[in-house]
């Protein structure tokens, strides 16, 4: 396998690349990560099955659309390929530590406050589908956003929960509450990062940087309510970003609505007490709405 990715970073970079240093890299459960070097230039290889070539090709697309909006700094794109039995991502590879620092967290809110201003777009959605985590995440586009939510998030993943026997509540219940209390809600289309937890965001020696997108055109509130999920970012972030787009009334109340979709999302990647708390969301969310 390695010596088909070689062989192919040869051709890419046009001289003969040759391993000098490999080292396995833990960040993640869903794909081995190598930092690979020929003692010059570095570089950060991400392999899974040759199935998973489509996963790394929606990553690219994210990546390529964040990279386009020249708000945010992203991993640049070095090769996507495969071998007999295995797909590949080569990123250029960063030495990186968590976002922690004041400065760089602050300057991080104001990337994604300008990543989420950039472009008009009138719809919600986008070109292809891609995916959260290994879910499946549907991008057709849709005028009301609403609408959008409700079933290209929660309904899906409440129905691929169902087809594993796990229901929470009727779906077409849910889906119809969420409808109507997002139904006065109209927020202008911004394109998202689509997976913005600490996990996926760090320090470089070039500032802040974020990587594994689900981008797409949504609700701007959809990233910054994940970003207080799974441990709240620094709060220098979050002046950072109202410091250039204050976000708007009713947004607490919203928040907990969007977080519902990544807790139905780890229901379905990983189970345990997720279901619980999901099961409590909805719980709540039928009530306050009924």
């Amino acid at each position: 396998m390695w010596q088909a990715i070689t062989q192919q970073l040869s051709d890419v970079l046009m001289f003969e690349f040759k391993i000098e240093e490999k080292s396995r890299i833990t960040c993640g459960d869903i794909s081995e990560s190598y930092m690979i070097s020929d003692g010059e230039q570095r570089y950060f290889v991400k392999v899974n099955s040759k199935s998973f070539l489509n996963h790394f090709s929606a990553e690219v697309d994210s990546l390529s659309q964040l990279t386009r909006s020249n708000t945010v700094t992203t991993p640049e794109i070095v090769h996507l390929g495969s071998t007999k039995d295995a797909s590949f991502l080569i990123l250029n590879y960063l030495p990186t530590h968590p976002l922690a620092n004041h400065e760089a967290s602050y300057q991080f809110g104001q990337d994604i406050a300008r990543l989420h201003s950039w472009q008009e777009q009138q719809e919600y959605g986008n070109d292809n589908d891609n995916y959260l985590g290994t879910t499946l995440q549907p991008n057709r586009w849709q005028k009301k956003w609403c609408q959008f939510f409700a079933e290209q998030r929660i309904g899906w993943q409440l129905q691929l929960l169902k087809e594993k026997g796990i229901d929470f509540a009727n779906v077409q219940d849910v889906v119809s509450t969420i409808k109507f209390a997002l139904s006065n809600h109209h927020p202008k289309p911004a394109l998202l990062h689509g997976n913005l937890w600490h996990g996926n965001c760090a320090e470089s020696p070039f500032g802040p940087i974020c990587y594994d997108p689900a981008s797409y055109w949504g609700d701007r509130e959809c990233d910054i309510a994940m970003t207080e999920l799974f441990g709240s970012f620094p709060n220098a972030f979050y002046l950072g970003y109202n410091s250039i787009k204050p976000l708007l009334d009713g947004y607490d109340e919203r928040k907990d609505i969007y977080n519902l979709y990544p807790i139905l999302n780890h229901c379905n990647l990983f189970g345990g007490h997720y279901l619980n708390d999901a099961q409590q969301r909805i719980d709540q969310l039928l009530k306050q709405y009924a």
